[in-house]
């Protein structure tokens, strides 16, 4: 053998790797408000930024309302690409999974301060358990709720307001036309906050959203006649600044929102009219069974309003076990 004999793989430089992160110190904060197929949609004051995630974050996710920190170019000029290279802290996470049985989270709103869940009372026709799969997430999220009772031109909340009344939601019954003193009601709740708005298709969440914001252009839907459902309208997630100050923070309509991702004991806590009730069940107790203190709890409430929070309550843990609940 000679030297031509031996194969020498080619060198990888001398440069030694290492982990250290570039510091930016150039960069600059910003809010995410929309999140589009790997770019993000970023507000520094009153200038919109389009940016994409620096390869060094990996493969975190970046949702609306997290506040990012941007390089590059920040101008916001039509062709620009910054960079986001970095993601603060947050201080809420909304989440939820695909299904009860799904344990995957998917988060879907950063840093809100309250949770509004708007339900139709009629057209189409309110959903108590959608509401309460809300409440448990916002209750998990550290978020305060509101619920928001639409078209009471059409029916009357008095089958509803009972039910949460325990609770000490703020609750708002608004009929169409919405007159001033409800939308003065409406910019109180929602002015410096971070609000992020759920509900069902069709119960007028982008009606509302088009009022408080006359450009957000959020496309309006109707409920189908054969199926009794809202349409899909809005299919994005988007942050829309508030003329008062503070940001609304639309979804698309839901028609489930799994709690997959949520142990029992979770779900349980979520539920704080029936909370203190369990901590006289035995060990162990799946809240499902004859030996479940919540009955009690319930029965010296008299039933009522309570006790259809229990069957709800129920009904969840039951689908999380991938259980058919009807």
């Amino acid at each position: 053998m000679d030297e031509d004999d031996v194969r020498v793989r080619a060198g990888r430089g001398s440069r030694p790797r290492t982990r250290r992160r570039p510091a930016h110190s150039e960069a600059v904060g910003a809010f995410v408000t929309a999140v589009d197929r790997g770019r993000y949609r970023c507000v520094i004051g009153e200038r919109v930024v389009s940016a994409m995630k620096a390869r060094e974050l990996g493969r975190g996710n970046i949702v609306v309302g997290d506040t990012v920190r941007l390089a590059g170019d920040v101008s916001g000029d039509p062709g620009t690409l910054a960079r986001v290279v970095g993601i603060a802290p947050r201080r809420s996470v909304l989440r939820r999974s695909a299904d009860d049985t799904d344990p995957v989270e998917r988060v879907i709103v950063a840093n809100a301060d309250q949770l509004v869940i708007v339900c139709a009372l009629a057209d189409p026709p309110p959903r108590l358990r959608l509401i309460d799969r809300f409440l448990v997430a916002a209750y998990d999220a550290g978020l305060e709720p509101a619920l928001w009772l639409t078209k009471a031109d059409l029916a009357g909340p008095e089958a509803i307001l009972p039910v949460y009344a325990p609770l000490g939601l703020r609750c708002l019954v608004l009929g169409r036309p919405l007159t001033e003193p409800m939308l003065a009601e409406l910019r109180n709740l929602l002015g410096g906050q971070i609000s992020v708005l759920v509900g069902h298709s069709g119960v007028g969440k982008s009606t509302l959203v088009n009022t408080l914001i006359p450009d957000a252009d959020r496309a309006v839907g109707e409920v189908s006649p054969v199926t009794g459902r809202g349409r899909h309208t809005s299919s994005s997630v988007v942050a829309l600044a508030l003329p008062g100050g503070g940001w609304i923070i639309d979804t698309p309509g839901l028609r489930g929102f799994g709690l997959g991702h949520m142990s029992p004991e979770r779900v349980v806590r979520a539920f704080p009219d029936l909370a203190e009730g369990a901590e006289h069940c035995p060990a162990g107790c799946d809240h499902l069974g004859p030996e479940c203190a919540l009955d009690d709890r319930v029965a010296a409430a008299g039933g009522g309003p309570l006790a259809a929070r229990l069957d709800s309550l129920r009904r969840l843990l039951r689908s999380r076990e991938g259980a058919d609940v009807g």
